[in-house]
């Protein structure tokens, strides 16, 4: 089968003719049906300090994977070949990273990795709430707390923010976002923002309790810094950079908390698919090819893409 592998930093993916993989004790083989694609494979192109990250090279990428089970591994119970599963990527063993990911038509998964896409939901949902849903639930709601009532900043409204933002409303949160692309401004405020602005200091005098940075660029953690009310939160989620500088007077002055946010559990995914079952959260979503792999992290780095890409793969 067709795989879209990564070889090395600064090096284009290349189609490689690989082996399906067989079920393992413990785990299942998936036929992929969507594959979302994340601005972490782009930094992955382009950063060496992602390198450490990685089990093997070559290895085919793609971390968020929604499909069908077509295997059972030896000792697998309560899963038969049919399901429809997403695979929760914060593993050990996680796709793209720890074993070959869902740039190709099939991966492996172990079954306490999986999780049950509902019927009413689509691959492509069930794709992206593997990372940018459960990333952004578990960034809102546990690291960051959010509770009703509280005044919430969110930078950044592409793949993640769009749903962490909906994930605060929901929660009862005051929502402001921060987003450059003006574009998409009418779609934070479709998701319940009371405002948007184009930059993180513009949030001074807002009293926000929590600022959650989905853009992670390193300027943008430093304005949150800045901007927090005194005693408030800062949660880092992006990775747009893996470096900022922070003027620590206000990190010391405004006593901010700043935490770090990667990942989620099982929990956390099957949380968000409830939320899209249920029509709470409706993210956007552009649809492309497995051929337009490529191109489509291309597009991720030089910006202007709306919600989350997603390669529909396996021809259904």
């Amino acid at each position: 089968m067709q795989a879209w592998q990564f070889t090395d930093t600064h090096a284009p993916l290349v189609l490689a003719e690989v082996p399906e993989p067989g079920a393992a004790p413990g785990e299942v083989v998936i036929d992929i049906r969507a594959a979302g694609l994340c601005h972490s494979d782009v930094g992955l192109m382009e950063d060496e300090g992602w390198l450490t990250m990685l089990a093997q090279r070559p290895i085919t990428i793609g971390h968020e994977v929604a499909g069908v089970i077509s295997a059972l591994g030896e000792g697998v119970s309560g899963w038969q070949i049919g399901d429809r599963v997403g695979v929760c990527p914060s593993s050990p063993t996680a796709p793209g990273y720890a074993r070959n990911g869902g740039y190709s038509f099939k991966s492996t998964a172990r079954q306490g990795d999986i999780v049950r896409i509902p019927d009413n939901v689509s691959f492509e949902l069930g794709a992206i709430g593997t990372d940018a849903g459960m990333t952004s639930h578990h960034a809102v709601l546990i690291t960051g707390q959010v509770k009703a009532g509280d005044k919430v900043g969110i930078i950044g409204f592409g793949g993640l923010g769009q749903i962490g933002t909906r994930v605060a409303v929901l929660a009862g949160a005051e929502v402001s976002v921060a987003e450059i692309n003006r574009a998409v401004w009418p779609l934070a405020e479709a998701a319940g923002a009371t405002r948007v602005v184009a930059d993180v200091r513009e949030f001074a005098g807002l009293g926000l309790d929590i600022i959650v940075d989905f853009a992670g660029f390193g300027s943008t953690t430093a304005g949150a810094v800045d901007v927090i009310r005194r005693g408030g939160t800062v949660v880092v989620v992006g990775m747009g950079t893996l470096a900022a500088t922070i003027n620590t007077k206000s990190l010391i002055l405004n006593q901010c908390r700043l935490l770090g946010s990667g990942g989620g559990t099982v929990d956390d995914v099957s949380g968000v698919y409830d939320l899209f079952s249920r029509g709470e959260v409706v993210p956007a979503i552009t649809p492309i090819t497995f051929e337009e792999i490529p191109a489509g992290l291309e597009q991720l780095r030089v910006g202007g893409v709306t919600g989350r890409l997603v390669a529909r793969i396996g021809g259904w």
